[in-house]
């Protein structure tokens, strides 16, 4: 039987769901295919958003061969054959799937061509490219980041679906459920259609689609962006200090099984709203998703509710985030103006902090038109009411 999902698959641009930021009129990769120049990329996004279906529409948009691998299953040899049947066409496109995970040995192989132009590399990830591709493959690479598909986006692709599945009855409602359930997963979406199809046919209403997926996804709601929204409340409820609502969130994101969404959103909570109030939180924290990636799901469920109850337990401070933001809104608007002479490279006029008492000595940091800029203000808690007491007592600032 021929899976719905690869029959309906698209092939031209105009054919593609949502991305409308890269592939609407005018934008960088539709430019890029009209103009018939195409640079190496990396595609990443959440699984069933349409990565793989994107590299190879753009691979026949331009009319090149291209190679499908996958950088776990396919061995160093399938790259070596890949990138000589490259060699001898003049140019190929390279598909890569989970290109995170592709080791050193292959990268070797890879990163010469990519030099040289021999191939076009199309990267594919559902992990964040700018910290889990290695910097060789990266720098070397265009990276794009796919939205997640609305509802309406799903549900276009299922009505799109109906014309492959003859004498098919189903309500719109049902249709919109079923874009709903999907939880931005059109291959999801198709797949639960035709589940539909090949066990009611006819009159397929919300109620037998409710017998298909009886555990309604976590993320139907009103809002085309739940997933977003569950991580947004997940940390305005760690802001809060609501520990029975920032687990509820957490177990709303465990899941939906995206693990590098919640550690990325503790990292920054870690240290936007905890801060200097608990320091020593984002090193704990680091410790809990190594240990989480390490022992997979379920049993991560626990690992992350620990770290996540104590942060949100924690004192709070936001001190630091407001300083660097405030600290780079004074750059925006002054510039990169001169560094002060004493504190240049191999300067005599250097004074040494170690040498003087309480290793502190006054000296000008500041470029002259920043002197008297204060970014840094202690908020109210015990650990920054500590270091600030020290801090004045060490330097005789107030």
């Amino acid at each position: 039987m021929n899976i719905l999902a690869n029959s309906i698959r698209p092939k031209t641009l105009d054919d593609v769901l949502g991305q409308e930021h890269l592939i609407g009129k005018g934008k960088v990769l539709r430019n890029l295919i009209e103009n018939k120049k195409m640079f190496s990329l990396i595609l990443y996004g959440t699984p069933g958003i349409g990565k793989t279906t994107l590299a190879k529409v753009i691979a026949n948009e331009m009319n090149m061969p291209y190679e499908f691998l996958n950088a776990t299953q396919n061995n160093k040899d399938d790259f070596l054959r890949a990138i000589n049947d490259a060699r001898l066409s003049g140019e190929k496109i390279i598909i890569i799937d989970e290109i995170h995970r592709m080791n050193k040995d292959k990268q070797d192989i890879l990163l010469p061509y990519l030099e040289n132009g021999t191939v076009i590399l199309i990267g594919l990830t559902t992990s964040n490219p700018f910290i889990k591709v290695n910097p060789a493959i990266r720098s070397r690479c265009t990276i794009f980041e796919l939205k997640a598909l609305s509802k309406e986006d799903i549900k276009k692709g299922l009505e799109k679906a109906l014309s492959y599945l003859p004498d098919i009855d189903i309500s719109d409602d049902a249709l919109m459920y079923i874009a709903g359930a999907s939880g931005g997963d059109v291959r999801c979406a198709y797949n639960i259609l035709e589940v539909a199809y090949y066990a009611f046919k006819k009159d397929i209403t919300v109620d037998k689609i409710k017998e298909i997926i009886p555990k309604a996804n976590v993320f139907i709601d009103e809002s085309d962006d739940g997933h977003y929204d569950a991580l947004s409340a997940l940390q305005k409820s760690i802001r809060g200090s609501d520990i029975d609502a920032s687990l509820h969130y957490l177990a709303r994101l465990l899941y939906a099984g995206d693990l590098d969404s919640i550690e990325r959103r503790l990292s920054v909570i870690a240290y936007e709203d905890i801060g200097l109030a608990n320091p020593g939180i984002g090193p704990r924290l680091d410790s809990a998703i190594n240990a989480a990636e390490r022992v997979g799901f379920p049993e991560c469920n626990i690992i992350l509710g620990t770290i996540v109850t104590e942060m949100a337990m924690s004192p709070k401070s936001n001190s630091v985030y407001l300083a660097i933001n405030k600290a780079i809104s004074d750059l925006n608007e002054k510039g990169a103006t001169k560094i002060p002479d004493n504190i240049k490279t191999n300067s005599s006029a250097y004074l040494y902090p170690h040498n003087y008492k309480n290793h502190y000595v006054k000296q000008n940091y500041m470029p002259k038109e920043y002197i008297g800029s204060k970014y840094y203000i202690p908020q109210e808690n015990n650990i920054e009411n500590g270091l600030n007491k020290v801090y004045n007592e060490r330097t005789g600032k107030k």
